[in-house]
């Protein structure tokens, strides 16, 4: 038999690829793929010539059944999604778990995930942490979900899409508190990636003015964490006074980022605000 062998490709950035993606795209029989228009990019990229096949979540049981049944009579196929890793909030878990039960050889090929990155470069605590996926879009199930979440004592790490970002902060607002810290993390590795942390109030202030495009990763800090945060103008009017009292603007910042684990940028322009 074949083997399938669960590629993670480059969530934004093209050039997050490794030797091994690539030398596994290029040998492998068959590309199953989220959407070969958006799959296509990144073979040209690297001149990758391969025959392309869909494969995403509305797909039904007659083309897993085609994908397994080519594995079954040698054809090696590589899995990949439009960015991530695939079966992580992306299709792929039915194939796989029906490959493991056929007794056809899975192989992973690590690669980029937006909930670690996104974990990585919000200074939040990764020593334990819950990934939640997407939150459901009916409103109902979405505020229990968040009612489920509110005393989690690990950071919560969650997606969401840009269309229903505000409707979710206006939930969070109600059940988590207009104060709760959070961060929001959008277009990892793009142009325009944005890191944004700050109260659920400030955040959706913000995306009320400037609408957000592309991927977001929303992170609650763990309830202890939070605790020991406090709300933002808090940290504005402590930064004040130790500048107030000699110390140095950039170690006043320094010092208060570090201490309620929120951005230097985020104090500083809360400070130029005032």
């Amino acid at each position: 038999m074949g083997k399938l062998y669960v590629c993670g490709t480059p969530i934004g950035n093209l050039e997050d690829v490794s030797i091994r993606l690539l030398k596994t795209l290029r040998g492998v029989d068959m590309i199953a793929c989220e959407d070969t228009r958006h799959s296509i990019k990144l073979l040209n990229r690297y001149k990758i010539k391969n025959k392309l096949i869909s494969y995403h979540e509305h797909s039904g049981p007659d083309k897993e059944s085609y994908i397994l049944e080519q594995l079954r009579i040698g054809g090696n196929i590589a899995l990949i999604s439009d960015a991530g890793m695939p079966t992580i909030s992306d299709p792929g878990e039915s194939l796989v778990r029906h490959a493991i039960e056929a007794g056809i050889e899975v192989e992973v090929i690590p690669g980029p995930s937006a909930c670690t990155a996104a974990l990585a470069i919000s200074g939040l605590d990764s020593s334990s942490f819950i990934f939640v996926g997407f939150l459901p879009p009916r409103a109902g199930k979405r505020r229990d979900m968040l009612e489920s979440l509110k005393e989690e004592k690990r950071t919560v790490i969650l997606y969401e899409a840009p269309h229903r970002l505000l409707k979710t902060l206006e939930d969070m607002e109600a059940i988590l508190g207009a104060a709760r810290s959070i961060t929001v993390a959008r277009e990892l590795t793009k142009i325009h990636q944005e890191v944004r942390q700050g109260s659920v109030r400030d955040i959706k202030f913000h995306y009320t003015e400037h609408p957000p495009r592309g991927e977001i990763c929303l992170l609650i800090p763990a309830l202890g964490e939070e605790a020991k945060a406090a709300d933002l103008d808090q940290i504005v009017r402590e930064t004040i006074e130790l500048i107030e009292s000699g110390a140095d603007k950039k170690e006043a910042l320094k010092m208060k980022a570090i201490e309620y684990k929120v951005q230097k940028s985020t104090i500083y322009k809360m400070l130029i605000d005032k």
